[in-house]
């Protein structure tokens, strides 16, 4: 009302407003119509659509950075923002308004692409409802949200209406999965192809990343961890699938860097922060450390946000356990919990013979696992990853891990 709006969709009777009000049953079964007739444009961006629990960010990066590489103009859309955009979203995926100005700006911009990472709250809430979806991607799917989809199925079959649309032209999804067979017979109409680390014939880890040899093509990336190597997969398969040649892209593999906060290295140290927060992310990136330093322990800096899947945080503090040798807890974003309530969940699933540290301040915390690191050990910073701020139930700080890291090693 206050940038000038002359009247109000509204889908409740208890509104009071400035301007005309007009109530609509089901109004946000109207969005895609009203977005569409408003931003017709978007329409004619075709999409591709990335979802799973774990890589979606990492994989859309990949996949735009080989189309900028291949000479395609794309854009980027997810969880660390929009490119080729003024908007900003909190959002993986941003409400549905946000999302077809995006497109719509984009094809007056040049760019008919764009990859999109499409999360469960998005499919649930119908933020992507109407969108030209031409391709879906399938990462994976282990525990996460459930606090909000109470089930592993009803978090599976949300993920599972992404692969249903009509528009899609092909499908890429993770046959090393164990979801993946559903992922693959609600797609039947479109063109599929699925990928597995088993198609490298070479896997060698590296202090530096990898060496790695694909359909005879042998190259070196600077990516850490075998799931980024499963990410790339997804990448070079999504990207076969718009047309180009096998060959043609391989090449181009080892340019792939990954996006901020996903196993990112603070310069001249062996400590890592990365954006893990649920049980597989978390056993995935210890394991990844172990196994590019094999001759190293690994502490890891750790908590759990609140308001979120509760289940999931003993398991996290029994995996930390179970594959690290130090355990640092400290906050995440608490939000409306009781921070040492969070705490003591993790605990529950922590052996009490454990030796930890706990420290609620997060910055504390990483200031005194960066300073007395051994040479022997590499540092795993988790949860966080990206993010700039912390969210308490009172109060929001200016908090980034990657720059506390930063400053602490200089």
């Amino acid at each position: 009302i206050e940038n000038g709006c002359v009247a109000v969709l509204i889908d409740s009777q208890d509104f009071d407003c400035s301007v005309p009000s007009v109530r609509v049953d089901n109004l946000k079964q109207h969005l895609p119509v009203l977005a569409s007739t408003y931003y017709p444009q978007a329409m004619q961006v075709e999409v591709i659509g990335v979802t799973g629990t774990n890589g979606k960010t990492s994989v859309s990066y990949f996949i735009s950075q080989l189309l900028n590489q291949l000479g395609v103009k794309n854009g980027l859309i997810g969880t660390l923002g929009i490119t080729h955009s003024a908007v900003v979203s909190n959002n993986t995926t941003p409400d549905i308004l946000t999302l077809y100005k995006t497109l719509h700006q984009y094809h007056q911009d040049g760019i008919h692409t764009a990859v999109l990472e499409v999360s469960s709250h998005g499919l649930d809430q119908d933020r992507v409802a109407g969108i030209n979806f031409k391709q879906a991607v399938f990462t994976n799917l282990t525990q996460d949200h459930l606090d909000y989809h109470h089930s592993l199925d009803e978090y599976r079959d949300t993920k599972l209406k992404l692969f249903a649309l009509d528009s899609l032209k092909s499908v890429v999804i993770n046959r090393d999965n164990d979801q993946h067979a559903d992922f693959l017979a609600i797609s039947k109409h479109a063109t599929q192809t699925t990928y597995s680390l088993d198609e490298f014939e070479k896997i060698n880890a590296t202090t530096e990343g990898f060496l790695c040899q694909l359909d005879g093509f042998v190259f070196e990336s600077p990516l850490l961890g075998q799931f980024n190597l499963s990410n790339v997969l997804a990448a070079l398969n999504s990207v076969e699938q718009l047309g180009f040649e096998r060959s043609s892209i391989i090449p181009l593999l080892h340019h792939l860097f990954p996006p901020t906060g996903r196993m990112h290295r603070i310069k001249n140290t062996l400590a890592w922060v990365d954006y893990a927060h649920t049980p597989d992310a978390i056993e995935n990136a210890i394991n990844t450390l172990q196994s590019h330093y094999p001759d190293h322990q690994v502490r890891i800096v750790f908590g759990c946000g609140g308001n979120r899947d509760q289940g999931k945080r003993a398991k996290m503090g029994k995996i930390a356990s179970d594959l690290a040798s130090t355990i640092v807890l400290t906050n995440d974003n608490p939000r409306d919990e009781d921070p040492q309530a969070i705490i003591d969940d993790i605990l529950s699933g922590i052996d009490d013979s454990f030796e930890l540290d706990i420290t609620l301040d997060r910055q504390l915390a990483i200031e005194t696992a960066m300073t007395t690191l051994n040479e022997n050990e590499c540092l795993l910073i988790a949860g966080k990853g990206h993010e700039s701020i912390q969210e308490f139930k009172d109060k929001t700080l200016v908090l980034s891990d990657i720059e506390i890291a930063q400053n602490a090693a200089s």
